[in-house]
């Protein structure tokens, strides 16, 4: 277990330590050097909690890919997790806010934490609409799916695999609801969020469309002999998907600390260890194992984005959300242990079949 979390422990290691550094730079004295210290421990936690669903869902991908793209989605992708969307991004919002240069917007970060934090939450009703509608996207596309054997919550789960015969039925549920949230903000609010929702929306229907060509053009070269290695397509869905992750997990930090250097190495200590989790729970098997866990990690999603599209009116603290998913992927890997007890290994086959 230890050797598939080495690198995230030694990654901590070297934040916290960079942690100290900036916390005595900035402070001069012991205890304000552990206050910050304090705060970059929480915000990992805070990030770990809230992406656990994250790493269930990378694991479900994971396992379709050959293990150079899960060792590229574990370096290069934490290089996209980490710099990209723990440093980048906020910095791209501050400069397109603010109508600032890169550099502008990394001195303003900076020298006058407040204003830069000000700029980003600004920013909220977009990222709410876009990132909500990805992931809300991802969650219904895994239950109106017809072809689905298994089911948890069985009444509902079965009702919606029935609708996955109408075509993109997934998406005109999604547009209702962004619809529905759009009537409850200020006409300008209200655009914004539209219009993010939408492009969120083509992201998904992109990412898709860019896995299925991968995959067709695969199927072709494997047909006539060539050795295929895949995981392109899942790897960018991953990357996506990861971003649209961190969205919450950004603004949330906001409420610890305005610090960017604090809350970069806060967050990217936690996505380290998810992405440690997901080559975890890969090795491991684990969905495998625990039949009901990918189904709670997808109900979980579905309520974080429903969360965050909620969130573009109405406030809801990030331990409602890290809670709710909690308590799903807990009462999925409930639900999974019973049933293995109920059916063992020589009954399973027998046991999904009849499902």
């Amino acid at each position: 277990m230890l050797r598939h979390y080495k690198g995230s422990i030694l990654f901590t290691l070297i934040c916290l330590a960079l942690a100290v550094w900036y916390g005595w730079m900035q402070t001069g004295t012991a205890s304000g050097t552990l206050a910050l210290l304090w705060i970059v421990v929480v915000l990992s936690v805070l990030e770990v909690s809230l992406s656990f669903d994250n790493a269930v869902v990378n694991a479900a991908v994971l396992e379709d890919m050959d293990e150079v793209w899960q060792r590229r989605f574990l370096t290069w992708g934490m290089l996209i997790a980490v710099f990209g969307m723990r440093i980048v991004f906020p910095l791209a919002i501050v400069a397109i806010a603010a109508g600032l240069g890169p550099r502008e917007a990394l001195e303003l970060s900076l020298n006058d934490p407040k204003r830069y934090e000000e700029i980003v939450s600004s920013a909220h009703i977009g990222i709410a609409g876009f990132g909500g509608a990805f992931l809300a996207m991802v969650g219904l596309s895994f239950f109106f799916d017809g072809e689905k054997e298994v089911h948890w919550i069985v009444s509902v789960e079965r009702w919606l695999s029935k609708f996955s015969s109408i075509k993109a039925a997934e998406i005109a549920l999604l547009l209702v609801g962004l619809y529905l949230i759009s009537l409850m903000l200020d006409p300008a609010d209200a655009l914004t969020f539209m219009v993010a929702g939408s492009l969120g929306l083509v992201t998904f229907i992109a990412v898709e469309a860019l896995g299925t060509i991968l995959e067709m053009r695969e199927q072709a070269l494997a047909a006539q002999g060539a050795v295929v290695r895949s995981g392109l397509g899942g790897f960018l869905y991953l990357n996506i998907l990861d971003a649209s992750f961190s969205f919450d997990g950004v603004i949330g930090a906001f409420a610890l600390s305005n610090n960017m250097v604090v809350i970069a190495l806060g967050l990217s200590i936690g996505a380290m260890f998810v992405r440690s989790m997901t080559i975890h729970l890969v090795r491991k098997g684990t969905l495998a194992e625990y039949r009901y866990l990918e189904h709670g990690a997808f109900w979980a999603i579905i309520a974080l984005g429903a969360i965050m599209l909620l969130s573009a009116k109405f406030h809801i603290p990030e331990t409602i959300t890290g809670l709710i998913g909690a308590v799903l992927i807990g009462a999925s890997l409930w639900w999974s242990i019973r049933h293995n007890r109920k059916f063992p290994d020589s009954e399973l086959d027998a046991a999904v079949r009849s499902d």
